[in-house]
């Protein structure tokens, strides 16, 4: 079973689950923004949220970029949820960098103990592998091959959502959809 935040990364410990959406269909079919799943992406996303849900990692909140694609893989995932955390879809969060996600989470996070976030790439991959300084290394090296289509990684930070900085997490899970 997963340890709370607080118990893992000592008294202002946080816990970041990144979710990167689930497949879309190409570009170029509509504006961006507006890119559906693919059938693999709706096949794939309710795996999210069971691997969430089996494996006891949580959140107080979800932050969500309001894309189409976005949105999609959340609703799929919610189902598998016991207790769904309250959801904000927040405009900066679309094809952010991952300086503009370190700033979302400062602004949103608080004081909660776990954030979830559905994002994009490349932004998401690129924040995941910055805050990750330590874990297991084979899941550093799956990390740093790259960030699937319905994949989360888990990430415990010892600091305040306004004190995120490089490095400084360490990545507890990363789960991906079988191939």
């Amino acid at each position: 079973m997963p340890v709370e935040p607080a118990a893992r990364a000592g008294g202002d410990g946080r816990r970041l689950l990144l979710v990167r959406h689930a497949k879309a269909v190409p570009k170029g079919q509509t504006e961006d923004f507006d890119r559906a799943l693919s059938d693999r992406g709706r096949r794939n996303a309710p795996g999210a949220g069971r691997w969430l849900a089996e494996s006891g990692y949580s959140a107080d909140l979800a932050l969500c970029s309001p894309s189409r694609r976005t949105r999609q893989t959340w609703e799929l995932m919610l189902p598998a949820l016991t207790s769904p955390p309250p959801t904000v879809y927040d405009d900066r969060l679309y094809n952010a960098t991952p300086s503009t996600l370190v700033e979302v989470l400062a602004a949103r996070g608080g004081n909660l103990g776990g954030v979830l976030l559905v994002g994009h790439n490349s932004g998401i991959h690129e924040l995941a592998t910055a805050l990750c300084g330590s874990g297991p290394a084979e899941l550093l090296e799956r990390l740093r091959e790259g960030f699937p289509t319905s994949g989360v990684v888990v990430v415990d930070l010892p600091d305040r959502w306004d004190g995120l900085a490089p490095g400084h997490g360490s990545l507890v899970a990363l789960w991906s959809p079988p191939r």
